[in-house]
């Protein structure tokens, strides 16, 4: 590459970088986002208030402080990290339709926990958690490492890829299982449910704050990132640094939200996409954004669970999973309109 052509990499790639830092003043107070905030408290409110418990008993109180509130919580702290793990994954890949459950990232974080049941069985969950988180760097790692030695056409194969991968964790994870008697326990933690946060056990998510906050300071390195290895290069950006930071970010969120939740699929994929199919990708003013509606995605699903079947609950991996797959239906069938599959 010669210089000159490098120096004009250099100068597109700092202006993007200007750019998003300009942009937060200038696009993130709208009307449309006060009412985006006003909405996603008013879903947080009625969490609050649904359930089969009077809160307005004698001691409802008591049982709104240990079941409510942290359960609430719990769907905020969840919603907005996951659909950051989206963004994240999405830009150090540059593909839309990569998010943890489709890379295998949340089935090494399965394969973590069933190794730390069979090896300390009355290990803490803290421990499970690290654990869960270690194996979730390590999967995503490997398939970060695959893309890089594999030059892939097609932008659908990418996902493929890791489901495949996360398959073939999937089903040792599931042997483990058997063969520690386990495999009841390791299909509750993957249901993906809301149920069981109280009081005591949730307190593990507010790990997952400061993944969020992180990303918010380093929105403008992952920007950059986004653009590639060479062009990232280019402007001084240590592409290295920014592909650990940005995976050990993703696995310990994952790993913290599978531990105390469960999986919430399709998560990643569908908040990120959708807020760039209405703003574009001018990502730190997009962030915000990102929160609210990963907070406000997660929530009404949760909502749709504990009240279409009232007095029981429906887990939100499954209503997820139906809106995750409908849209991600979607995302396959706008990109062979424009014809993006093959490129």
């Amino acid at each position: 590459m010669t210089s000159s052509l490098r120096h004009n990499l250099a100068d597109i790639s700092r202006d993007i970088l200007v750019e998003n830092r300009r942009s937060p003043k200038r696009r993130l107070w709208t009307p449309a986002f006060v009412v985006a905030i006003v909405l996603t408290a008013g879903l947080l409110v009625l969490s609050l208030l649904t359930g089969q418990f009077d809160v307005f008993a004698d001691d409802g109180f008591w049982m709104f402080g240990i079941t409510r509130v942290p359960r609430t919580a719990a769907l905020v702290l969840a919603g907005a990290s996951m659909a950051m793990c989206g963004v994240i994954m999405q830009l150090l890949t540059q593909n839309r339709f990569v998010e943890p459950t489709t890379t295998g990232t949340t089935e090494w974080a399965g394969l973590g926990l069933i190794l730390v049941i069979w090896l300390a069985p009355s290990a803490s969950l803290f421990a499970r958690m690290s654990a869960a988180t270690a194996m979730a760097f390590i999967g995503t790692m490997v398939f970060f490492l695959f893309l890089r030695r594999v030059s892939l056409k097609s932008s659908l194969i990418v996902p493929i890829i890791g489901i495949m991968i996360g398959a073939v964790v999937s089903s040792f994870t599931t042997y483990l299982a058997l063969a520690t008697d386990s495999l009841q326990t390791l299909g509750i933690w993957f249901q993906g449910s809301f149920t069981g946060v109280i009081q005591g056990r949730y307190e593990l998510m507010w790990i997952v704050a400061g993944v969020t906050v992180l990303v918010f300071i380093v929105a403008d390195q992952f920007t950059v990132a986004g653009l590639g290895k060479d062009m990232a290069t280019n402007v001084g950006l240590n592409y290295t640094v920014v592909l650990f930071m940005g995976t050990a970010m993703v696995a310990v969120a994952t790993g913290v939200t599978a531990t105390v939740v469960g999986v919430l699929p399709f998560l990643g994929l569908v908040v990120p996409n959708i807020v760039a199919l209405m703003r574009g990708d001018d990502l730190r003013s997009n962030l915000p954004w990102v929160c609210l509606v990963g907070i406000s995605l997660v929530t009404a699903c949760d909502l749709i669970g504990r009240t279409i079947i009232a007095p029981f609950e429906i887990p939100v991996f499954m209503v997820l999973g139906v809106v995750g797959g409908v849209v991600f239906i979607g995302l396959l069938l706008r990109q062979r309109r424009k014809g993006g599959l093959a490129t």
